[in-house]
């Protein structure tokens, strides 16, 4: 059955807030009122209750979430061994740069980064997948987010240089909730497209 362009719109925002939007706005008011471990123990906490919520309810758990949840999860135990969170916040930039150097090595194959994790929001289906159009949006797609997990990569960077440890953790909030939003309305955009002309989306019935 093909899936109206509202579900997949409301499927990929619910993704975005529990992955990245919700554990980072924790972790910036835990670190406000609190301090780096009640922020890191706050965001590690959502993550985990997230997963086993929709593994409870029979419900996939996203790349996105498991993703989210695993690099929390390595930052947190580095920075409790070695007790420098200066590293914690630092993890981050590295992160971005192996992702995005990842998708543009994912680029010279038959399935980039995007095609491996489009089912997470649409049920994809072989055909569907093989088909040209799909194929280069998912080609196009994957170099933009590797772009933009560079361009993310050195803003962090920057950031970490310049800015006061509350400054940095606002401003990286903005900056990560800025991009991801910024991605996910460019991706509907172009997928949108794709999909109305290859027939992929539900169309409603003409009014009399």
């Amino acid at each position: 059955m093909r899936p109206r362009l509202f579900a997949v719109i409301r499927h990929v925002a619910a993704s975005l807030a529990l992955a990245v939007v919700v554990p980072s706005a924790l972790f910036y008011t835990c670190l406000r009122v609190g301090d780096i471990w009640a922020a890191l123990g706050a965001a590690l906490v959502w993550c985990y209750g997230a997963m086993a919520w929709r593994l409870s309810t029979r419900q996939r758990c996203s790349a996105l979430l498991w993703l989210t949840a695993g690099g929390l999860t390595a930052k947190t135990i580095f920075s409790l061994a070695t007790g420098n969170t200066f590293v914690y916040f630092l993890q981050p930039a590295v992160t971005d740069f192996v992702i995005a150097v990842v998708f543009f090595i994912s680029l010279s194959g038959a399935r980039p980064i995007v095609a491996r994790v489009a089912a997470d929001f649409y049920p994809m289906t072989d055909d569907v997948a093989a088909r040209p159009r799909v194929q280069r949006l998912f080609w196009h797609l994957t170099l933009m987010w590797a772009v933009l997990c560079l361009i993310q990569a050195g803003v962090t960077v920057w950031l970490l240089e310049r800015a006061s440890l509350d400054t940095f953790v606002a401003a990286r909030f903005g900056v990560t909730t800025g991009f991801a939003v910024t991605g996910a309305a460019v991706t509907i955009l172009f997928a949108a497209r794709i999909a109305k002309s290859e027939g992929l989306l539900h169309r409603a019935p003409a009014m009399a």
